[in-house]
């Protein structure tokens, strides 16, 4: 009897205990489930820059349409595509038999006007001649030299020479039609120089000088980007868009083509050694003031940490990244919490993923 005793009296004891132990873990186990859960991360002291991005464009001076100054048929291209041509060189004719045939006729009445002046110059040695027919045979010569000159520069405008050298890129032409003033015949590029050329707001003028280093990429070419000076910067904000031009050089190009894009970063600013944290972290209180939350390790609990407000200053912000003065309160691997701080509060017990703790 005294045996069954004491058996129901163990089996009540360690229900007893159970019960207990059960309510204690799931009292741990909702106290760990409203803690907030956030992701922690330390400040770091490193170089910082910001960047300037706009999209730009290649463009060259040597890009021109060859066109005919004057009407008429087209009698001969010198030239085909691709081809390299030299300053001066002909590349192409239009007709200009009747302005010829103009010129001879004129070089005729040329030596009978000239005949004429040299008698009466004759005349007035002798004293026989009149001064008012000798004044009339220069007049004529000197209209009909005029005529010519004339004539021969028009005729001029019938041979189109390139204007420096460069390569054919397109014959718009062909011999045997009819090409019109202005009409384009030949394209003539030259792409040994080009430039970058972009278009900056002009709230950023004030930072952008002739020296200033850029970075440009290309779209089309991910695997190209080149480090140059700014040129040239603008004098003229366009009233449109409210941007002033800005221009980088490339001598002796053998890759890039006119009209393609670019992608230009200028550097506007930089700091050798800083204290950088995410922008995800700096919040903004009631008074338009930054802060963020320092996170400080709670005893026996490697997982919970306490926070607390700490007020910043912020000096720049990019690409992700928020560059601040330096504080008393926040110093090289000071544990600052990035993901989740719109959650909680000053003085908050947080929790944090221990898994992605070891990463950091």
């Amino acid at each position: 009897m005294k045996t069954g005793i004491i058996g129901l009296f163990v089996a009540l004891s360690g229900t007893i205990v159970l019960s207990s132990c059960s309510a204690e873990e799931v009292k741990d186990e909702k106290e760990i489930v409203l803690k907030p859960l956030v992701t922690i991360q330390n400040v770091q002291e490193k170089p910082f820059h910001h960047e300037i991005r706009v999209q730009g464009n290649i463009e060259t001076d040597q890009d021109v349409t060859l066109s005919a100054e004057m009407g008429g048929l087209i009698t001969s291209i010198n030239v085909k595509e691709g081809q390299t041509v030299r300053k001066g060189q002909v590349v192409a004719r239009v007709d200009a038999s009747v302005l010829s045939s103009n010129v001879n006729e004129l070089k005729t009445k040329l030596e009978y006007a000239e005949y004429m002046l040299d008698k009466q110059e004759e005349l007035q040695k002798r004293g026989v001649g009149s001064e008012f027919d000798l004044e009339t045979a220069k007049s004529q010569v000197n209209s009909i030299m005029a005529s010519m000159r004339s004539l021969n520069a028009q005729r001029g405008k019938a041979v189109i020479r390139a204007p420096f050298t460069g390569v054919v890129d397109e014959v718009f032409a062909r011999r045997g039609q009819m090409a019109g003033p202005a009409s384009p015949i030949i394209r003539l590029v030259n792409n040994s120089a080009i430039d970058i050329v972009a278009s900056v707001s002009e709230k950023h003028f004030t930072r952008v000088k002739i020296g200033t280093q850029i970075s440009v990429s290309f779209p089309n070419y991910t695997d190209t980007v080149i480090k140059l000076a700014i040129t040239n910067v603008g004098n003229y904000i366009q009233p449109t868009n409210r941007t002033f031009r800005i221009m980088s050089e490339i001598k002796n190009n053998t890759f890039f083509l006119p009209n393609m894009l670019a992608e230009v970063s200028i550097t506007d600013f930089s700091v050798s050694n800083g204290l950088v944290v995410p922008s995800i972290s700096v919040l903004k209180d009631r008074n338009n003031e930054d802060y963020i939350f320092v996170a400080e390790a709670k005893k026996g609990k490697k997982d919970h940490f306490k926070v607390h407000v700490v007020h910043v200053k912020v000096v720049n912000k990019f690409d992700g990244e928020t560059l601040i003065t330096s504080s008393t309160k926040l110093t090289k691997d000071t544990r600052i919490v990035v993901e989740g701080a719109k959650g909680i509060a000053d003085k908050d017990t947080v929790r944090i993923n221990v898994d992605e703790d070891k990463k950091d």
